[in-house]
């Protein structure tokens, strides 16, 4: 599935925190902005991660998933990076 993970952290060290581990599981697009292609396994792990780390009562979190037709119709302007397609070869 392909997900985009918005947030909003109120805490400094949380944020960061919470900025490095999804690093793990997307690519960062913008400062608080993820998003890639994910299985259903980590998927879950990361919304038990996400869960754990933020504050509920302060923080928000937005996860949106694109179906393969709506990821085509991502509009992106300036210098935005835009995440491999799971066709395209990362060299790591």
């Amino acid at each position: 599935m392909y997900v985009v993970v918005a947030y909003d952290i109120v805490n400094n060290r949380c944020r960061n925190r919470l900025a490095k581990r999804m690093v793990y599981y997307l690519h960062r697009v913008q400062k608080s902005v993820f998003e890639g292609e994910i299985s259903t396994a980590l998927y879950d792990r990361m919304i038990n991660e996400i869960t754990d780390m933020i504050d509920h009562q302060q923080d928000n979190i937005r996860i949106y998933s694109l179906c393969k037709y709506c990821k085509q119709q991502v509009l992106i302007f300036g210098t935005a990076f835009t995440p491999p397609g799971p066709e395209d070869d990362e060299v790591i």
